[in-house]
């Protein structure tokens, strides 16, 4: 199954550019559902049906879903509270009734990957489209499967639990209850769930389809989506110039400096696939075809971060991270042991080391043509001896 994942500039037509998507794919014959989180149903004015919390079904090819973050965050709270029942009765707390639980803020996003995941793991499509949020909101919630797994490592090491058969013991002599079973039985089914929406994001079969309208603004949103998605090494499928207005338009003198701006932005986009401005919202499967988007490549290439050898010729090992649209004054880098926490503009992600640099330190790093090339020098004390 192939998942792509869509995003843009708020009110740059995203989400009808994923109902367009979808319609195309689904029309051709690829079993196709698409997602999206937004609590209106901006998806459903799209594609002229009505979607909601349960799949509905839009041609015989082609799913809706939208589902219901409320209803997913009272299960969960519903669940937690009793499983942790004899904690909270330890602390006198009352517990919520789920008809007075609304979500949090962050919901429709954890809600979404969710999503995500069971329809990956259900192999019932051969296209997931899924629209997400705008690409701020987006890039932070790619990154959040990641940087969950790592803060549960930290607070609840798995070496810890091997220690839990002392905890009744500890309980009884300190009198009070020790942390139940069920905080690392969740804390592990959360580590799987989570390990699951990983996957499905680092697989060579997803990418990212970059909505924008052509101009400054727009402009500059694709420049930080590109570089937040390349830090996260989810590569770009195609970028797609939405609500092009024909070159007539400059004709009628109140858009003449709109259509220049447009035809500026697009030069400097090359080869974005351009979907032109109908004069309308579009609505229902006629409009959705006239949009003509781009059909999904089905070659994407993945984000490659190689390790090259110098040894022989500089003594070194080259990590290549590409970073297009990297700025060196914003770049900033920082080793934490098996680590390397990377700082790209607004964005920063903590990877960790491949395998072989592990027995390295860092020998210096340069930005050239949108590519970082960090040194790693081998450690004598660490590096294996030759004969």
């Amino acid at each position: 199954m192939r998942t792509l994942l869509i995003t843009g500039p708020g009110g740059s037509g995203r989400t009808t550019v994923a109902a367009a998507t979808a319609h195309q794919a689904a029309a051709g014959g690829a079993r196709t559902l698409v997602l999206s989180a937004d609590r209106t149903d901006t998806l459903g004015a799209a594609l002229g049906v009505r979607t909601g919390a349960s799949p509905v079904r839009v041609t015989p090819h082609l799913t809706a879903w939208r589902p219901d973050a409320a209803a997913g965050f009272r299960d969960d709270l519903t669940g937690f509270q009793d499983r942790a029942t004899t904690v909270l009765d330890l602390l006198g707390a009352s517990r919520l009734d789920p008809e007075e639980v609304t979500p949090l803020p962050g919901a429709e996003e954890l809600t979404l990957l969710r999503a995500l995941r069971d329809a990956a793991l259900a192999e019932a499509h051969d296209l997931l489209v899924v629209d997400l949020p705008p690409a701020p909101q987006a890039l932070a919630l790619l990154a959040l499967p990641e940087e969950l797994r790592r803060y549960l490592r930290r607070l609840l090491p798995p070496e810890r639990q091997a220690a839990r058969a002392l905890r009744p013991m500890l309980g009884r002599l300190a009198g009070v209850p020790m942390p139940a079973e069920w905080l690392y039985e969740t804390t592990a089914r959360w580590d799987t769930e989570l390990a699951a929406v990983e996957a499905v994001l680092a697989d060579r079969d997803t990418a990212v389809r970059l909505v924008a309208e052509p101009g400054p603004a727009g402009a500059e949103a694709v420049r930080d989506a590109r570089l937040g998605l390349a830090l996260r090494a989810l590569p770009v499928e195609s970028l797609v110039a939405n609500r092009v207005l024909p070159e007539e338009a400059a004709d009628t003198g109140l858009l003449t400096g709109l259509v220049a701006q447009q035809h500026k932005t697009l030069g400097e986009w090359g080869e974005a696939h351009r979907v032109a401005h109908l004069g309308h919202d579009p609505r229902g499967a006629d409009d959705l075809a006239a949009l003509t988007v781009p059909a999904v490549n089905p070659a994407a290439s993945p984000v490659e971060w190689p390790v090259a050898d110098r040894l022989a010729q500089d003594g070194v090992l080259v990590w290549h991270l590409p970073l297009p649209g990297a700025i060196r004054d914003e770049l900033d880098l920082i080793r934490r042991g098996d680590e390397l926490v990377v700082t790209a503009g607004p964005f920063r992600r903590i990877v960790p080391l491949p395998s072989v640099l592990r027995r390295c330190t860092v020998d210096g790093a340069a930005l050239r043509d949108g590519e970082l090339c960090v040194r790693f020098a081998p450690d004598p004390g660490l590096w294996p001896r030759t004969t």
